[in-house]
């Protein structure tokens, strides 16, 4: 016998899909591949190919399989960095999901520092995963403009161990999170990424 899902639980479902559309939709870019003023990264302010290959890989580990070249891509588009982030985050979905994480912030010139993220993200999301994250930070020049919100367009598919990256801008300040994932997930989603102080699990 098929059983009906409740007219409340519904409503519920509804109510918290188009919550989420509206937090997406608030933060949205317009798609355009993002930029970097190039002669403003300097040995000064910015981190080098090899240190950042080298902090990826304590993250990731020696035997993870194409970091070396998503590295070089990114620094092909977007040239030194002046931050990233070390950390790993959790998060599934079926239609609407949430992801959560934790690491640090290591900035050229302002130091470490503990950062949290949550985000939902919808879209067609078939399973969950976890993941060590490595996030390459542009155009921080004063880490408080870091805890924001990001808008997020991603088509992923993880393979158990699988890598991949994805662009996220929000003003001027781009991140790149790179992640090694643990299960599986695939499909598009559009969600946002929000970057904050303390741990939350509000994900707006």
């Amino acid at each position: 016998m098929i059983k009906t899902v409740p007219a409340s639980l519904r409503w519920a479902t509804i109510g918290l899909f188009f919550a989420l559309l509206s937090a997406c939709a608030s933060t949205s870019n317009d798609g355009a591949t993002p930029r970097t003023d190039r002669t403003q990264q300097t040995d000064d302010n910015s981190f080098d190919q090899r240190t950042i290959l080298d902090a990826s890989k304590d993250v990731f580990g020696e035997g993870a399989e194409g970091l070396g070249g998503i590295i070089e891509a990114i620094f092909a588009d977007l040239g030194r960095p002046n931050a990233y982030i070390a950390g790993e985050e959790a998060g599934g979905a079926l239609i609407v999901g949430l992801r959560y994480g934790n690491g640090t912030l290591h900035h050229k010139i302002e130091g470490a520092m503990p950062v949290h993220w949550t985000g939902p993200s919808i879209g067609f999301d078939v399973g969950g995963d976890a993941a060590k994250v490595f996030t390459l930070v542009y155009n921080l020049y004063d880490t408080a403009d870091i805890y924001r919100r990001f808008p997020q367009v991603e088509g992923q598919f993880y393979f158990i161990g699988g890598l991949g990256v994805s662009y996220h801008q929000r003003g001027d300040v781009i991140i790149a999170p790179i992640r090694l994932g643990v299960g599986l997930r695939a499909g598009a989603n559009i969600g946002s990424y929000k970057i904050t102080r303390e741990s939350t699990f509000n994900p707006f």
